[in-house]
């Protein structure tokens, strides 16, 4: 599929910023055989008074900007270009636990892909007693770890209500958890500190998805959204698979990766510091358009 994508993030301050800096995570990746990035522009109004664009230590593209001057808002807008190709299916050659833990022991690298980065807490995520246990109740006995990660993709999609006001980006994964409900964030720290707990090495996938309207309604502009679903690592033969517990599907032709990470916290599309006081306001908007061949 071949998409325009394009976002605005808008703030609005209650009183003006006398100084800023941001770090952006907007643009998305080029992935070999999956997503290729075509064209991108990210833009700032007003001006930042210093701009550098560098890529992160999990090879995401990362624009930092600093203000010194008065601003009362921020808008900040990307648009880009993007294929985007289904991941093949392919035959499962994920072992059982046991055998993942003796592949990932004889695993030396620890480069960027490594799957080390995903097998233990991180900022964002500790050991959660009560999510262990709910993910070792799922185990059945020869089970391979794809069959595993998708049995609790499966689970956490009919046990947990999307409910876009019970949670705020701040939420841990242990009281989204006990809530029950919450949003794609949510339900996909909650994934991974279960797949962790078992042994299994996973991370955070921030991106795009393609909504679609409901029988016989419009497209309305700026219905999509920014996402978040999975990435689990399913041993030396058979990879990265990437499940969205949200929708309890693979991640197909339809998501479109902006990051990798091993919480939110790697892949936040915008963190910073304000010197201001008051409250401030927040507009998003996201497009993603099918472009017809």
């Amino acid at each position: 599929m071949l998409y325009d994508l394009s976002l605005h993030m808008g703030y609005r301050y209650e009183a003006s910023a006398s100084g800023a800096r941001h770090l952006l995570r907007l643009m998305p990746l080029s992935l070999t055989d999956r997503q290729r990035l075509i064209a991108g522009s990210l833009t700032v109004s007003p001006t930042a008074d210093e701009r550098t664009t560098f890529t992160d230590f999990f090879g995401q593209q990362t624009t930092s900007i600093l203000f010194r001057a008065l601003h009362d808002t921020l808008d900040i807008r990307m648009q880009a270009r993007v294929q985007v190709d289904n991941l093949p299916l392919v035959a499962d050659l994920s072992p059982e636990l046991p055998h993942l833990r003796a592949e990932l022991s004889d695993l030396l690298s620890v480069a960027s892909g490594s799957p080390h980065h995903l097998a233990g807490a991180s900022p964002l995520l500790p050991d959660v007693a009560e999510i262990a246990a709910y993910a070792r109740e799922g185990v059945k006995p020869g089970q391979t770890v794809r069959e595993i990660a998708i049995a609790l993709c499966t689970r956490i999609h009919k046990d947990f209500k999307y409910d876009p006001e019970a949670t705020t980006v701040d939420t841990t994964p242990r009281e989204a958890f006990r809530l029950k409900r919450g949003v794609c964030q949510d339900f996909s720290h909650i994934m991974i500190v279960a797949l962790r707990s078992l042994g299994i090495p996973s991370g955070y996938v921030s991106g795009f998805l393609r909504t679609l309207p409901p029988p016989g309604k419009e497209r309305l502009e700026g219905a999509d959204a920014m996402h978040a679903w999975v990435r689990v690592w399913c041993g030396k033969a058979a990879g990265y698979i990437e499940l969205d517990p949200t929708n309890n599907i693979a991640a197909s032709s339809d998501h479109i990766v902006v990051g990798y990470g091993r919480d939110y916290s790697d892949v936040a599309p915008v963190i910073g510091v304000v010197k201001s006081y008051g409250k401030h306001k927040i507009e998003q908007a996201v497009d993603v358009i099918p472009v017809k061949g």
